[in-house]
């Protein structure tokens, strides 16, 4: 036997439904068993991007059910709010084999971020779960597996508006550390003498500078060339923008 009710998502929540669901009422027909955390994302939505569900004005969770005739409002969260991290000590990621080139700017940033392009989905949330990490995603289906903790599901394919994206969502603003980790593995960057870099350095490098740096993890060098200049202009442009 099945059963209708009233759904309407609200802000953000909109980018996940067809274009003729944003600005009306959906009339949903489901079935007696169905919670409400399944009846929302059968619609399209992650319940990761949804911060509550009232029914005829009052708050239910996404594992309680519904009543024919009843009236859904679905609302996002819109600011960052501190329950987008809940249980998470501080802010650390795990991204999706398509979000390479953010994460070699968040790890710019100082941002502790895995990233493989071999870790596929069971992999991902495995790793959200059991580290706790934010998981981000261009794979709106990811978002529904109920062990990530925390999660959201980028709307822009160009990096830097991607990554706009996760700093206002998560307000990161502040805790900027650049320069910290290897943008290549992930790992801690720290001062070491010339001489024990020395193999690694072209000819020029050699010659001009004297304040290197390595990864710790697998000992990539690091000087502040044209590239480390480029990355500071970067890194302003983006401080200007959050």
């Amino acid at each position: 036997m099945s059963y209708t009710a009233t759904f309407r998502f609200h802000d953000s929540l909109k980018d996940f439904l067809r274009p003729r669901q944003r600005h009306t009422a959906i009339f949903y027909t489901f079935a007696e068993h169905q919670t409400v955390k399944d009846m929302i994302e059968a619609m399209g939505v992650p319940h990761l991007e949804v911060k509550n569900v009232l029914v005829n004005g009052e708050e239910l969770s996404f594992s309680q059910r519904i009543q024919a005739g009843d009236q859904v409002e679905v609302y996002s969260y819109e600011g960052g709010e501190a329950e987008l991290l809940p249980g998470i000590a501080e802010p650390r990621f795990v991204l999706d084999v398509h979000l390479g080139s953010l994460a070699r700017y968040l790890r710019m940033l100082g941002f502790d971020t895995v990233y493989e392009q071999q870790l596929h989905d069971p992999e991902l949330v495995q790793i959200s779960s059991e580290e706790q990490r934010i998981l981000l995603t261009r794979d709106v289906n990811l978002l529904k597996h109920k062990a990530i903790p925390a999660g959201y599901w980028l709307r822009s394919q160009q990096t830097e508006e991607q990554l706009q994206e996760v700093l206002a969502r998560y307000k990161l603003a502040d805790l900027f550390q650049p320069f910290t980790r290897c943008m290549v593995c992930n790992g801690p960057i720290v001062p070491v003498e010339k001489q024990e870099v020395l193999e690694q350095l072209p000819a020029k490098t050699k010659l001009y500078f004297d304040e290197f740096y390595q990864c710790q993890q697998c000992k990539r060098a690091y000087w502040k060339g044209s590239h480390y200049e480029r990355m500071q202009e970067l890194i302003r442009r983006i401080k200007e923008q959050v």
